[in-house]
């Protein structure tokens, strides 16, 4: 694992944010994913959550427990062994995908703006292996790595005030499932028919940080299936 400087910083009176390095990389999303891990495997007694990203993570602590520089000096001694966690393989998963028409209502836009057709995007977004950096925003949505950089595009101007549940959408260098109906400002090109988060279901999210994602074009018949 590439050896990144972290850098540690008060976020709030009952925060602390462990940042390595700006830049959204597979080494940076690597070493947060190892410091969850240890953190989770040996929880600290004041730590009351904890919220990665592609680059940081944050501790959320209990400042009746302790303060920014006690956890600090308790956080700090497992940056020097991240080398040494061993997350093993990731874990592969397929989702299906009906891209375009009614189900992906940006695609067109989207292969317009990069001067490609349609099924070239497609055939694009499919062929590539994503990695899950973190989930967010809502439960069981899952913020993917490793977009085509003949993909990225931008969010919309403005966003939409109901984006369906499972539609796959495009946000600059990110692509991701929306797992409820929300609003949202992703450009969608496609929709899963898979449940993404379900609570009377273990585990509840179908995706989990470090897991690796490919997406399987299908047609409207088999969506509809």
């Amino acid at each position: 694992m590439a050896h990144l400087e972290a850098t540690i910083q008060p976020a709030s009176d009952q925060a602390l944010l462990v940042s390595f390095g700006e830049r959204i990389t597979p080494e940076a999303s690597a070493r947060v994913r190892c410091l969850l891990h240890l953190l989770l495997r040996d929880p600290l007694p004041a730590v009351t959550n904890l919220h990665p990203a592609y680059c940081s993570l944050l501790i959320r602590f209990d400042a009746l427990v302790a303060d920014h520089e006690e956890l600090e000096n308790r956080v700090r001694p497992l940056l020097s062994v991240l080398d040494e966690v061993a997350l093993g393989s990731p874990r592969e998963v397929e989702i299906p995908v009906c891209y375009g028409g009614e189900f992906g209502v940006d695609l067109a836009d989207v292969a317009d703006t990069h001067g490609i057709t349609p099924g070239q995007a497609i055939d694009l977004h499919s062929s590539a292996t994503y990695t899950v950096d973190f989930l967010g925003f809502a439960p069981g949505f899952a913020y993917l790595s490793g977009l085509p950089t003949e993909l990225a595009t931008p969010r919309l101007a403005s966003p939409r005030r109901r984006v369906p549940a499972g539609s796959v959408g495009i946000a600059g260098h990110q692509t991701g499932v929306y797992p409820f109906a929300t609003a949202g400002g992703w450009r969608l090109i496609g929709r899963t028919p898979l449940s993404m988060f379900r609570a009377d279901r273990e585990p509840m999210s179908v995706l989990a940080i470090g897991d690796r994602v490919r997406f399987r074009p299908i047609r409207a018949e088999e969506f509809n299936a």
